[in-house]
């Protein structure tokens, strides 16, 4: 008896391996020496012109660190397929971020990746922890791929442009912050993507949940609990690659901010589209991006608030020399601030920034590549965009000072397994 029983729990194992395909472990250490470097001017107004006493022209913050993920981020991760029959099957993803330079951050969160999915001829749903669709034509079309110094200033100055005004902490302290802006990923959500037999199209649509309390009637919401719709996601990109030619749009929606007893709801609002093609001596990216951080006012007496734009763009080549590569950019990005109109003698310049990137891959295996990229940002009209590393020093001995520029540089090593 205890044969039969031993016997039919062998064959029910079998049964279940033999369905199940392998579960495969994979993932990036990347770790190398950057150094930043951020420059304020001093641009104090003084009575009849005169610099004080102690006056300084101008400071720097600088700081050089042990860094991680210069080259491909740092991520430790498990997946898997299991072949249901019928053309379907279902499969889990599940990628944690790790900081390899100090050992501080491994697998406590899955904060880059956690997803289950169903595929088949109809395509695949999929559900959980994702990249937006928006951010894609960031990382796809920039020859950095949005990591270390070299990232392009879209990818930069939208991540802050889409913060949350409300629930932005993480209930885990000390690791990755998987709340507080949906503008690079977005949890809770569904998603669908084409299949990949469509002659070269492609494309997904994402929705993400807020996940708020919502009372009815809504006079009883507490005050605590006023942000009802912070941190919902809705968006979609559809694109075309067929050889050496890749190009996409993507158009997104990400409440960032809203008060009940206010009236009003404040929405990014996020479109960009991007291309690549790949001439075989050299690779050419582009990109154009629009974000609009708006303002929905339902009340019926309320003071206007002016809307904001974010515009930028993005080129970029790779040349490919011997088993290495060499890569650079330029990007640049604007506010568009809205203000009113006061008179013709008063104007506002609206903040702006440029960047420019260039940096080689030496490719020493398939899964092993040393790297170096340097780095240059300069801001105008009260921009604050950085490389990393310290903020810009504003203000000292009762002195104005307005960000400058940013410069920097990565130097690395990057395994994968």
């Amino acid at each position: 008896m205890k044969k039969s029983l031993v016997a039919l729990a062998a064959l029910a194992v079998a049964g279940v391996a033999s369905a199940q395909s392998s579960v495969t472990l994979f993932g990036v250490v990347d770790a190398g020496i950057s150094s930043y470097s951020n420059k304020s001017d001093n641009t104090t107004l003084f009575p009849l012109g005169l610099p004080p006493l102690g006056y300084v022209d101008s400071i720097k913050v600088k700081r050089t660190v042990l860094s991680n993920s210069g080259y491909n981020s740092s991520r430790i991760g498990f997946r898997g397929t299991e072949d249901l029959g019928g053309g379907l099957a279902a499969s889990f993803w599940l990628e944690a971020p790790i900081s390899n330079d100090d050992g501080q951050q491994g697998i406590a969160t899955f904060a880059r990746r956690s997803t289950v999915s169903l595929s088949g001829g109809f395509g695949e749903i999929r559900l959980g922890r994702d990249y937006t669709p928006t951010f894609w034509n960031d990382t796809v079309f920039d020859p950095f791929g949005t990591n270390g110094v070299g990232t392009n200033l879209i990818s930069t100055a939208n991540t802050s442009f889409g913060a949350w005004a409300g629930g932005a902490t993480t209930s885990v302290p000390g690791f990755t912050n998987v709340t507080g802006s949906n503008y690079v990923r977005a949890s809770n959500t569904v998603g669908y993507f084409l299949p990949p037999n469509l002659g070269g199209f492609y494309g997904q649509v994402m929705y993400g949940f807020h996940e708020r309390d919502k009372y009815d009637p809504g006079t009883v919401t507490p005050t605590a609990l006023n942000t009802q719709r912070t941190g919902r996601y809705v968006g979609g990109r559809f694109g075309y690659a067929n050889g050496p030619l890749d190009v996409a749009a993507s158009y997104g929606q990400s409440t960032v901010g809203d008060n009940f007893f206010a009236g009003t709801t404040t929405k990014v609002k996020t479109f960009n589209l991007g291309a690549s093609y790949d001439f075989g001596v050299v690779k050419l990216f582009g990109e154009y991006s629009k974000a609009k951080n708006e303002v929905d006012n339902e009340a019926i007496f309320f003071t206007p608030t002016a809307d904001v734009d974010l515009k930028g763009y993005l080129v970029g080549v790779t040349v490919p020399v011997g088993p290495g590569l060499i890569r650079a950019s330029y990007s640049h990005v604007k506010y568009d601030l809205n203000t009113p109109f006061i008179s013709p003698f008063v104007t506002t310049a609206d903040p702006k920034a440029n960047k420019f990137a260039i940096g080689y891959v030496h490719n020493l295996s398939k899964r092993t590549a040393l790297y170096a990229t340097v780095a240059r940002v300069r801001n105008k009209n009260g921009a604050n965009l950085t490389l990393g590393g310290p903020s810009f020093v504003t203000g000292f001995g009762g002195q104005t000072f307005t960000p400058k520029t940013s410069t920097g540089y990565d130097f690395g090593i990057r395994h994968a397994f």
